[in-house]
């Protein structure tokens, strides 16, 4: 049996696992106003805001942790396998978050979900890499990303809703349950990589091999690229590699903002309950939704007509980081309810226009053996910063005031952009030093 587009089917499965990893993340934002006043009635909002923030610190730190193991995972067992061993793991911790009663319990199942969630991205990057050629890797990075966003969509209605009939315990089994039911299309369809895949069309396998060979349309077709995999301590030698950990490591914190916060920030500055939150709380992700798109498929047509990867990439990213930056700071006074998530709409656009193509930078600068290793790094750098903005926002926001978080937001945006110009003079294979 063969199947044309297989590597269309590959994506949609990874897009999947990204939206059923974002309800699992976001059921305890949801959830917390709910939670809170069940296990801390005694407490202040602040000081729940304090137990909350612990929390998702415990869980970012966890995901640091966990991006660097899973992106040698990945690279030692491949991406079947590590897909298979990251949501199984993840899937059964949220499931176990239905147990918890204190910070202690919560904080080790917020741990264990961390680490395994961690492996959605650099195997997603790997995957990438493995399943696309160059020219079709930003929007293979967009659909995947755009997975993320359709998980925010999904999962605050949804789980608002499932509060009318269901605890806050039995919600985090039934989430839990979805991962674990994600594995059986996952593992009949990705039996092996393009190389050997017997369900891959010879005109596909052809089409994905030899577009992976070249890496700029501007080289002679003829010329096929050795790639170049160092050794950890060769890869951290290149300036390269620190420009797509710093970019990554300033960047993805404002993402976090959103994700940790949005509920709080509503519940918090609107007085909405989960309720309402359900009918508010999901905008802000179809703004990211069309910017994971907008951004891929900018980069895809660029590369089309001719741009070099190194422009393209440093078009569409320098393009998110501008259109971040005057709604973040416009978030210091956006008034009522509906232009506050309108204006969170606008940023995750922008973000997700400019994440997707600074993911793709491990792929574009080294070879596939080095990709996972590369993009878990990144990673890693990228939950550290998260995690200590994080635990900075309930001193941050003392009172309700939301003001100095945006502000550091935008100050991160201009360091990313700035990190891959620098750093990054030219986006293009690299070779042994």
């Amino acid at each position: 049996m063969q199947i044309k587009g297989l590597r269309w089917w590959v994506i949609a499965l990874i897009a999947l696992a990204t939206i059923i990893n974002y309800i699992d993340r976001q059921s305890l934002g949801v959830l917390w106003p709910e939670i809170a006043m069940d296990l801390y009635p005694d407490r202040t909002d602040d000081q729940r805001k304090e137990i909350y923030a612990m929390i998702s610190v415990i869980f970012v730190f966890s995901y640091a942790f966990g991006q660097a193991i899973f992106g040698k995972i990945f690279d030692w067992v491949g991406t079947r396998i590590g897909f298979a061993l990251s949501i199984g793991v993840w899937s059964l911790a949220t499931a176990a978050h239905a147990v918890a009663r204190g910070l202690l319990s919560f904080g080790i199942f917020r741990s264990i979900l961390g680490i395994a969630e961690a492996g959605n991205w650099p195997g997603a990057t790997k995957g990438n890499a493995e399943w696309f050629p160059t020219k079709e890797r930003a929007f293979a990075q967009g659909l995947f990303n755009s997975g993320a966003a359709i998980g925010g969509i999904i999962s605050i209605p949804l789980i608002a809703f499932l509060t009318i009939h269901f605890s806050w315990q039995v919600i985090f089994i039934l989430v839990g349950l979805t991962g674990l039911l994600w594995l059986i299309p996952w593992l009949i369809i990705v039996k092996a990589p393009p190389k050997s895949h017997p369900w891959l069309t010879k005109e596909e396998q052809h089409y994905i091999l030899s577009g992976q060979e070249i890496q700029d349309p501007e080289e002679d077709e003829n010329v096929k690229q050795d790639e170049y995999n160092p050794t950890t301590g060769e890869l951290l030698r290149h300036k390269e590699s620190w420009g797509v950990i710093i970019a990554s490591g300033m960047i993805d914190p404002i993402w976090w903002l959103f994700v940790f916060w949005i509920p709080i920030y509503l519940f918090e500055v609107y007085g909405m309950d989960v309720k309402t939150i359900g009918i508010y709380g999901w905008v802000p992700y179809v703004g990211a939704m069309l910017g994971a798109w907008f951004g891929g498929l900018l980069a895809q047509n660029r590369i089309k007509v001719g741009w070099s990867v190194d422009k393209t990439r440093k078009l569409v990213i320098t393009l998110g980081c501008v259109i971040m930056l005057p709604s973040l700071l416009a978030m210091s006074s956006p008034g009522g309810p509906v232009t506050a998530v309108l204006l969170m709409a606008v940023i995750l656009f922008g973000f997700q226009t400019a994440i997707g193509n600074v993911q793709t930078l491990p792929s574009d600068l080294f070879g596939k053996k080095t990709v996972g290793t590369l993009a878990g790094f990144a990673g890693m750098a990228a939950k550290l910063t998260a995690a200590g903005l994080t635990y900075l926002i309930p001193w941050l926001t003392m009172g309700g005031n939301y003001t100095p978080a945006f502000v550091i937001g935008a100050a991160l945006a201009v360091i990313a952009l700035a990190s891959v110009w620098v750093l990054c003079p030219k986006i293009e294979p690299l070779k042994p030093n």
